[in-house]
C-alpha cells in the first residue's frame, strides 16, 4: 500500500467523520473549494498553465444550474450536469483563445475574459445582479433522497467531491497526464517528441474547466444561492492561494490548502477585515518557510528520512 492509497483512506475516513465533529455547512463548503482547487491544480500544477480567470467556470456554472432548476424545474443531477457542461463549453472558449500565448500573456488573457463573464453576469436579468440568484431548490435527488435535509446534502457533496477528486486523480497517472508532466517541463521537447502540445492544453483547460464548474454548481446547491462573489477575480485569486498554500503539483495539496483558507475565513470572521491580513501573512510565511507548500514540504521531509510510503 502506497502513500497515495493511504491518503485516499484517511480522505475518506475524514470525509464520513467531519459532519459529526464540525458544522456539516462548512464541510461542505470546504469540500467545495477544495475540489475547485484540485481542478486549478490539474492545470497549473500538471500543465504549467497559470489561470487568472478560474472564478468565470465556478460562477457561471452555479448560475447555470441556479437557473436550470429555480425557472426549468430540472433535478438536482442534471442541475449539476447543466452546470458542468456550461462550464465546460466557457472552457473550450477561453482556452481556445487562451493558449496561442503563454506565461503572463496566458494568464492576463484569461483574467480578462474572465473580467467579461463577470460584467455579464451582473447586466443579466436572470442573475439578480448585485442581489445574485436567492432561493434556489436544493430538489431531490434520482426523485428520492430529499436534499433539504442537511445530512443527506452532506454526503452528496461528498460523493460528489470524491467522484471529481477521483477523475483528476486518475487523468494525472494516465498517459494524458504524463504528456502533461511533460508539457509542464520541457514543452519544446514534448513538440519534437510529436505530440499536439495545443491540443493537451486545450483537453485539460476544458477538463480543469468543467471540474471547477462541478465545484461551483455543487456549491450553489448548499447555499441556495449563486451571487457575484463567485465569479468576481478575487475567487481567481483565493484559488490560486489554497493551491500554493496546499503545495501546487501534489495531488492532496489544493484539499489541505482549501481547508487552511476557508476554516481561516470561518473562525476569523470576528476580525473582520483583518482576516485578509492574517491569510496573507500566513502565506507569505509558506512561501518563505514552506515553498513547497504544507503537503509538499511534508512529502518532502518524508523522502529526505528514507521512509518509503
Amino acid at each position: 500500500m502506497n502513500g497515495k492509497h493511504i491518503g485516499w483512506i484517511v480522505l475518506l475516513l475524514i470525509g464520513l467523520a467531519a459532519p459529526f465533529v464540525v458544522y456539516p455547512v462548512l464541510v461542505m463548503k470546504i469540500l467545495c473549494f477544495a475540489l475547485f482547487a484540485c481542478a486549478f491544480n490539474l492545470l497549473l500544477g500538471y500543465t504549467g498553465l497559470l489561470s487568472f480567470g478560474h472564478a468565470a467556470f465556478l460562477g457561471s456554472a452555479g448560475y447555470i444550474c441556479g437557473y436550470s432548476m429555480q425557472s426549468l424545474g430540472l433535478s438536482p443531477e442534471l442541475g449539476l450536469l447543466a452546470g458542468s457542461a456550461g462550464a465546460a463549453a466557457l472552457g473550450f472558449i477561453f482556452g481556445s483563445l487562451a493558449i496561442r500565448r503563454a506565461g503572463i500573456y496566458f494568464a492576463m488573457i484569461t483574467l480578462a475574459l474572465a473580467q467579461l463573464v463577470y460584467f455579464l453576469a451582473l447586466q443579466f436579468p436572470f442573475t439578480g445582479g448585485e442581489d445574485g440568484m436567492q432561493g434556489i431548490p436544493r430538489g431531490r435527488l434520482l426523485g428520492l433522497i430529499d436534499l433539504s435535509d442537511t445530512m443527506n446534502m452532506y454526503f452528496f457533496v461528498l460523493a460528489v467531491f470524491l467522484f471529481g477528486f477521483w477523475v483528476i486523480d486518475r487523468a494525472i497517472d494516465s498517459p494524458f497526464g504524463q504528456v502533461l508532466k511533460a508539457i509542464r517541463e520541457n514543452e519544446p521537447r514534448a513538440i519534437s517528441l510529436g505530440y499536439d502540445v495545443d491540443r493537451y492544453k486545450l483537453l485539460a483547460f476544458v477538463l480543469s474547466a468543467a471540474l471547477a464548474g462541478l465545484a461551483g454548481a455543487t456549491k450553489t446547491l448548499v447555499f441556495q444561492l449563486a451571487s457575484l462573489t463567485d465569479v468576481h477575480w478575487h475567487m481567481s485569486g483565493e484559488v490560486v492561494l489554497m493551491t500554493l498554500l496546499g503545495g501546487v503539483g501534489t495531488v492532496f495539496g489544493p484539499i489541505v490548502g482549501a481547508t487552511i483558507v476557508v476554516s481561516l475565513q470561518n473562525y476569523g470572521a470576528e476580525l473582520g477585515q483583518w482576516v485578509t491580513v492574517l491569510t496573507g501573512a500566513i502565506f507569505v510565511l509558506c512561501v518563505l518557510a514552506f515553498r513547497r507548500g504544507v503537503v509538499g514540504e511534508v512529502a518532502h521531509l518524508i523522502k529526505r528520512s528514507g521512509i518509503r510510503p
